[in-house]
């Protein structure tokens, strides 16, 4: 079955970014010109989605106004000619070629809480899920990606990448077996291990694929979690890896945590210095400050 629906957490407090992220939605820090939320949204449109939900809190009204229209500066900008690639940047946003909703997870809970809030929104297909944290670029979109190897195996897919062994407890241990080409079977999931108690450097860095028998998983975990505890993804696909229902996929494509403060900078650099207006002055500048380090 076709992948026609994702949902896009965005709720949480950014506290890795702060004080940038107080007033501003971490989801909303910009990528040069363009808020992150917006690089995830246009990744998630070129793969096919048809119906994005995004996961919100208080205080993250920006990113519904960011894709709305705004008709003061839309009409400003139309009027004048010199003002024409402006005009269109600005447009790009608000006629984004999906229909996007909003939900609001009033209680911060975790990852698999955020989830399990689009249930009712996702019903009874497979989805894709796109964290809020991660912007991936690449010539393929990383969901696609996963969404191929989804319709062929008929099972869950989670995008990972080998990461360095001191930052695996920063994410979680995918524990597998090689399947075919960059396709892995998901045997375990461990969030976060402690440092020595993991034998895969393979984690999930932001793109999922979930059939809707993920929702049971999930409200069977958040009942059973302590009040004022997180419930995390991770263990429901653990689950699903333990009932053979799982696959990863080595995907291709670069990956920015825009929920750490080196991140949003390499995103900066890098996507500056191939940007068509910046490029050569950002890649000028870059040699030049580097040869007084």
């Amino acid at each position: 079955m076709k992948v026609r629906k994702a949902i896009i957490p965005a709720a949480g407090l950014g506290t890795r970014v702060l004080p940038a992220s107080k007033a501003v939605p971490k989801e909303m820090l910009n990528i040069v010109d363009k808020p992150a939320i917006q690089y995830i949204v246009e990744e998630a449109v070129a793969a096919g989605i048809e119906d994005i939900l995004i996961i919100t809190n208080r205080g993250k009204s920006a990113i519904e106004d960011h894709f709305d229209h705004a008709f003061e500066l839309e009409t400003q900008l139309a009027a004048n000619p010199k003002k024409a690639d402006i005009y269109g940047q600005v447009l790009q946003a608000s006629t984004i070629q999906a229909n996007i909703y909003y939900l609001r997870q009033k209680i911060t809970k975790g990852l698999g809480h955020a989830i399990l809030c689009g249930k009712s929104f996702i019903g009874d297909e497979p989805f894709a899920v796109l964290y809020g944290d991660d912007v991936i670029l690449g010539e393929d979109p990383v969901t696609a990606q996963l969404a191929r190897v989804g319709a062929e195996f008929g099972c869950g897919v989670v995008g990972v990448k080998e990461v360095h062994r001191d930052d695996v407890p920063k994410y979680c241990s995918v524990e597998n077996t090689p399947l075919r080409d960059n396709i892995m079977r998901v045997t375990s999931i461990v969030e976060k291990p402690a440092p020595g108690t993991f034998s895969s450097c393979y984690s999930i860095l932001g793109r999922v694929i979930l059939p809707p028998e993920i929702f049971a998983m999930l409200e069977e975990g958040c009942a059973a979690m302590p009040a004022g505890e997180e419930y995390y993804l991770t263990d429901a696909l653990s689950d699903l890896g333990k009932a053979g229902k799982l696959l990863a996929v080595d995907f291709n494509g670069t990956r920015y945590d825009m929920g750490n403060k080196l991140g949003i900078l390499q995103a900066n650099c890098e996507v500056a210095l191939d940007h068509p207006e910046i490029g050569a002055q950002a890649r000028a500048y870059i040699k030049a400050l580097a040869a007084k380090i």
